[in-house]
């Protein structure tokens, strides 16, 4: 199984990516845009692992309260433009006591540095239009273990596992 540990996003929060994503189109952006299904903010990726319920096991020991995330900016890497998301201490905290379980666990993951940030468009074409994204906040009550596969439209994600805020 392919998996990765993510929050998934508010309807409100999706509206204004998604209302950036129209923006890119019309401004003559190309590439392949994040359906609004797929969206979400990923904090740990794991890749391929067989064990989903170790990985919860894992996850059972993170606590965390509820919090919020909110919007901010824009930018890419190289061909992968995101939004990006406001500073914030309680999600670092959190992010960071993931992957401190995930360690413990001697589970593998991309411990590449956090930098919050939700794929708007894989392998972009064209110039980045100068468009601001509506600002948009929702509150994180719990956290996702997802699953990552192939389907003949790209890629289908499903919630196999869930810790809550407390």
């Amino acid at each position: 199984m392919r998996l990765f540990i993510a929050i998934q996003l508010s309807d409100a929060m999706k509206d204004a990516l998604i209302a950036a994503q129209d923006e890119m189109y019309a401004h003559g952006v190309r590439g392949n845009f994040t359906t609004r299904e797929n969206m979400h903010l990923t904090l740990a990726f794991i890749g391929e692992y067989p064990d989903k319920e170790q990985v919860m096991d894992a996850l059972s020991s993170v606590s965390f309260s509820s919090f919020s995330i909110c919007l901010k900016g824009m930018g890419c890497f190289r061909d992968l433009w995101w939004a990006g998301m406001e500073e914030s201490a309680p999600l670092t905290a959190v992010v960071r006591r993931i992957r401190r379980a995930l360690a413990e666990n001697d589970i593998p993951f991309d411990k590449k540095r956090f930098s919050p940030h939700i794929t708007l468009i894989r392998k972009a074409t064209g110039t980045m239009p100068g468009i601001q994204i509506e600002t948009a906040s929702m509150p994180v009550e719990s956290i996702l273990l997802m699953r990552s596969d192939r389907g003949k439209r790209g890629m289908i994600y499903t919630a196999v596992g869930e810790i809550r805020a407390f």
